[in-house]
């Protein structure tokens, strides 16, 4: 049986390595815990990272970005009582001046490609374009003329080139961007495209 997290040398594409390399995650939609909702991630040499736990009766407009033992990183909760569908990412399990915002993109009337705007403070720091229901996303830093910062790509087996389906999917992030926020990111667009 593969697993889905083996193993395996730091592989990144060449145009995503500049001077330092991108560090690739892989991201499980399944918690550790038994009974829940969420996500695990593992880095490259297998160990976990990140980690996502909500019981599935509570309410998914609260969600807690932990480290591997379970320390709160980051909060990421739905904005209450906004005309379309907006999310705040707070430091810790704070309340209280969020980090950044991001908004779902949904206007029919522009040809825009993005799916998601992430700002701070009323600047624009980062489009998400792509397709999250194909696992094929680009985060695009806006300060940085829409430099890739991280990608979201399907995992395929090392062995047999079998597919692991959506649930396990990779997370390259570039040397300019935090793991943790990309995994927010990645949280708050399995909450807007997860149907």
């Amino acid at each position: 049986m593969t697993k889905v997290h083996p193993k395996f040398q730091n592989t990144c594409e060449e145009s995503l390595c500049d001077s330092k390399e991108a560090v690739v995650l892989t991201v499980w939609k399944k918690s550790l815990l038994f009974n829940c909702d969420g996500f695990t991630v593992y880095n490259s040499n297998g160990e976990l990272v990140f980690r996502v736990d909500n019981y599935m009766n509570c309410p998914k407009d609260n969600i807690v970005l932990m480290d591997a033992s379970g320390l709160p990183l980051l909060s990421i909760r739905r904005k209450k009582l906004s005309l379309g569908d907006w999310w705040m990412v707070y430091d810790g399990e704070t309340q209280r001046d969020p980090i950044f915002t991001a908004k779902k993109n949904v206007s029919i009337m522009t040809n825009k490609k993005s799916l998601v705007s992430v700002s701070s403070k009323k600047t624009v720091l980062y489009e998400i374009e792509g397709s999250y229901s194909q696992r094929s996303c680009k985060i695009l830093d806006e300060r940085r003329n829409k430099k890739k910062t991280a990608e979201i790509k399907r995992k395929e087996a090392m062995v047999g080139g079998v597919s692991f389906g959506k649930d396990v999917f990779k997370l390259i992030v570039e040397p300019e961007m935090e793991p943790c926020v990309a995994m927010a990111l990645t949280i708050i667009l399995d909450q807007m495209y997860r149907y």
